[in-house]
Formats: structure tokens, sequence, C-alpha cells
């Protein structure tokens, strides 16, 4: 079998092989682990030197606008320098106010290179779609401290707001995946709702700011077949249910140090999830020695498994992160 079809046996719980993604080296790690292993500085010869099962191909590069605008811009015609300061729509007061913005128009995209990248890669398992981050916009057009005020204060324009940006991912979504065909199996696509200790809002927010919108994007994934994978960052347990309920079939990262996502803490949903990730890469991948990494990947994968793919419990490995140690996992991943 090769990797495509091994992972997809993980991924649908029927087999115990021992699959790994490597996730995405920051650029700066690149020249680290090339230099370390005597290989092209390039993240492509990485994955290939670890034999990595995976490829995460994005689609977000497809939006062509004719003066290059970005889909979106949260910052249009005001200053914005971080990330709690006001985005554009910080002072509307008014529905009719969001007309003047010149939200993004399905039209300008153009999947052609995205499909050309797949399809180099039918051997591994790819994920792909739009990342669709509706939350971190919503909370950028806001302002995140504003965001949070009018879920109370405006809760109707909140929900505009958001709905506008999910009628354009959902579209876009629904045109990559129509043009895709059999060519990948998994839609992925993230937002970060959990910190260290809990989510960003309480569950009864999120299940009503939040949850209508995952429902929209998941079901496209599964009108065109596909698993469907969501990345979270953060402690995001209080409404894992509620996300195998929606149709999430993959969560990744799993951010071991945050409250509630530890291996063993998460194995109660391994009949009805699987798991891409838990191998902490906060302290863990940075301090330990390879031999206790190679100890850990067999201790998550006996927790979590059939159901995993090995992984990072963050995909950006930064370069604070040892080479050996990178190897190591990917050793252990493939039993070596």
């Amino acid at each position: 079998m090769n990797s495509r079809e091994k992972v997809w046996k993980v991924l649908n719980r029927e087999s115990d092989e021992m699959v790994m993604w490597t996730g995405h080296p920051n650029d700066k790690t690149i020249p680290i682990f090339a230099e370390a292993w005597g290989i092209e500085p390039t993240r492509e010869a990485i994955f290939q030197y670890l034999k990595d099962d995976c490829r995460w191909i994005s689609a977000d590069r497809s939006y062509k606008h004719p003066n290059g605008d970005p889909a979106f811009n949260p910052a249009w015609n005001k200053p914005r320098e971080t990330l709690s300061a006001g985005g554009c729509f910080s002072d509307v007061e008014s529905l009719e106010e969001l007309e003047a913005y010149p939200w993004p128009n399905p039209d300008y995209l153009d999947f052609t290179e995205v499909y050309e990248e797949i399809e180099k890669f039918q051997d591994k398992m790819v994920f792909t779609g739009m990342w669709s981050p509706f939350f971190h916009l919503a909370t950028d057009f806001f302002g995140m401290e504003n965001y949070f005020i009018k879920l109370y204060e405006a809760p109707e324009i909140v929900l505009e707001v958001t709905k506008r940006i999910v009628d354009f991912y959902v579209e876009a979504n629904d045109r990559f995946f129509a043009g895709l065909g059999d060519r990948a199996d998994v839609m992925f696509f993230g937002n970060d709702f959990g910190t260290q200790l809990d989510l960003f809002l309480s569950p009864e927010k999120f299940r009503e700011f939040i949850m209508p919108s995952f429902r929209r994007l998941i079901a496209v994934g599964k009108k065109y077949g596909k698993k469907v994978m969501l990345h979270s960052c953060g402690s995001i347990y209080r409404i894992i249910p509620d996300l195998i309920e929606a149709g999430v079939d993959i969560l990744h990262p799993i951010q071991a140090q945050a409250k509630g996502m530890s291996a063993a803490e998460l194995a109660q949903y391994k009949d009805r999830l699987s798991f891409i990730g838990g191998i902490d890469a906060q302290t863990f991948f940075v301090n330990a020695t390879p031999e206790e990494i190679k100890t850990e990947v067999k201790r998550v994968k006996s927790l979590l498994g059939p159901g995993l793919v090995v992984s990072p419990s963050h995909e950006e490995i930064l370069p604070n992160v040892p080479a050996a140690n990178v190897l190591a996992m990917a050793q252990a991943a493939h039993g070596e």
C-alpha cells in the first residue's frame, strides 16, 4: 500500500499502521534541518527525507482579484497594527453599514495551480480546501476585545459579519471540491478556539455564534465524500462532543499541554474521532532526547490508536526544535 492508502485505513480506524505527518516546518527551520541532514533546503526535501505520509496543500492562494486585493481585509480604510486594535467594523452600529465593504467575489477564484500540485502527490494523503478562518477574521474585523463585547451588545451584527465571511468560504469550498474530484480525501480547515486553559468563549456562546458556521462548512466536505479535519489549537475539550455531532472526523493538532487535551483524556473519543498530532511541541519536542521522543510516540499511539497519525501538537515546527527529535518522531512513527 502507498501512504495514501495506509493513512486512509488509519483515519477509518481500520488499521493500527504507524503513519506520520511532519507538519509545516517554519521557513527559518528549513535550512537548519537541511544542514543537519545534508539535503536540499526545501520543505519538500524534508518531507521526503522523513518519509512523510501526508501533504497539506491549501487552496487559499486561489483568490485572484484583478487588483491583487486579498479576499478579506479587516483593516480596510482603517489603520490596524495589533490584534486588539479595532478593525473596519469596530464602530459599525447597523447592518446597512456593512454594505459598503468590498466583500470577496467567488468568481475571482482559480484553482488550477492547486489542482496541479495535488496531482503530484496522488500516493500521499493530501489535506486540502480553503482554510476558512471565519472566527479569526470576524475578531479582526471588530478587534478582538470589541468582538467579545459585541456578542452581547450587537449580536445581530456579529452574526451577519460571520455569515458573510462564511458565505464566501462555503461557495469557494463547494467550487473547489466540485472540481477536485477524487484527487484528495480530506477537507482541512481551521480556527483556533482555545487558550491554554479554556475556550475563548463559553460553550453556550460557541454553539450560538460558531457552530452554525461549522455545520455549513462541514456540509460541503460531506457533500463531496471527504473526511473533515478541523484544526484548533488550545483547550477545546468542552465542545469536542459538539464537533463530533456536527460531523468532524479528524481533530488536529491536539495541543497536549492545554487543559483537557492530553492523550489520556482524549482517548474517550477514539471510537468516534481520529487524531493528527499529540506529540507536545511546546516544551517536550524542544527539550527531550531522541529516545524520549520515540517512547512518547509509542505512548500516545497506545492511547489514541488505531486512528492516530503521529504529528507534533502544532504543525508550525519552529527553529528551537532539534532536527534529531523530528527525525526520531518519524523513525518511531515508521516503526524504526
